[in-house]
């Protein structure tokens, strides 16, 4: 019996190493046919489409099941103009700001971004824009650089697989997730920065790679997860400092868009990123969070009309 048992766990392995092996050659020969397109179009190819930047986007963001699909019809027309622009307003934004109103340094920036109109302030929350705009203002160097490394690095690639329209969707449920919940749980403090939006956009691909966890990390992935857990970790640290350590004379920023764009992004953001390949629209998933969401909204407007510490 001991002998069989062995005999059959050997031949388990045998399986699981064949099927392996067939996974490799086949992404070997879909790699090989994908470099022998691309010799036979010559001349020809799309300056704006690299095959081999579109072949490693769409290991880190896509299961193995659709890559094949993005890889025919990738480009990058159009270029992934929703997080560039949002970047290039947000680093406009602190340079103003920081150039207006001279600091002795530029780690932190209190005053100047504290009476911005932009800057979510709870005396002034009948200005609706603000639950928006807020992300435009950052509260120092150290702030804006996490934000925008991380919005880049991931935001560029995800707008490449699934365009702006989507990643806009997500990016701004996080930015008006993170300025509700802050209303509720921090309702007395100011708020700046795109943390929601960015946090967003994390909770949707880390819940998809989670899912899809086997399929969607190449080699040294967990290594470069752990840079990223190591930037969110120095993103929070600043924002805990500048909650509950901020000087005197300072005023303290809430940091509870983090949190609530993180579950923003888990739920609306991880439907909208696995339905690459199937009409969004049609997805019950997609449904069901969008009526969540809304429902926690509702009640955030109501708290604010009605509860609120801050009237």
């Amino acid at each position: 019996m001991v002998e069989r048992g062995r005999r059959t766990m050997a031949a388990d392995h045998d399986l699981e190493m064949e099927d392996m092996n067939l996974n490799m050659d086949r992404d070997m020969k879909g790699e090989l046919e994908e470099e022998k397109k691309m010799r036979e179009d010559g001349g020809h190819e799309d300056p704006f489409k690299s095959k081999k930047v579109h072949r490693v986007v769409s290991k880190w963001m896509l299961p193995e099941k659709v890559r094949r699909t993005y890889l025919e019809r990738a480009n990058c027309l159009p270029p992934p103009v929703f997080i560039i622009s949002i970047s290039l307003a947000e680093l406009a934004v602190f340079i103003y700001y920081a150039v207006w109103k001279p600091q002795k340094q530029w780690i932190t920036l209190d005053t100047g971004i504290l009476e911005s109109p932009f800057t979510y302030s709870p005396e002034k929350r009948e200005q609706a824009w603000r639950f928006v705009s807020y992300m435009l203002v950052h509260a120092g160097v150290q702030h804006i650089v996490g934000n925008l490394i991380m919005q880049l690095a991931l935001g560029i690639p995800l707008e490449m697989v699934h365009k702006g329209l989507r990643v806009g969707l997500v990016y701004l449920a996080g930015v008006i997730a993170g300025s509700l919940a802050s209303s509720i749980f921090d309702p007395l403090k100011y708020l700046v920065g795109a943390s929601g939006g960015v946090y967003a956009l994390m909770g949707g691909y880390f819940m998809n790679v989670l899912v899809n966890f086997r399929e969607m990390i190449p080699a040294l992935g967990i290594f470069r997860l752990l840079v990223i857990i190591l930037i969110i970790g120095s993103d929070m640290g600043f924002a805990l400092y500048r909650r509950f350590f901020v000087p005197a004379d300072g005023s303290p920023v809430s940091f509870a868009a983090h949190v609530a764009g993180g579950f923003a992004g888990m739920s609306i953001g991880y439907t909208v990123f696995s339905c690459f390949d199937k009409a969004l629209l049609k997805d019950p998933r997609f449904w069901i969070a969008i009526a969540a969401y809304f429902a926690c909204v509702l009640f955030a407007v109501f708290f604010n009309i009605f509860l609120s510490p801050a009237n």
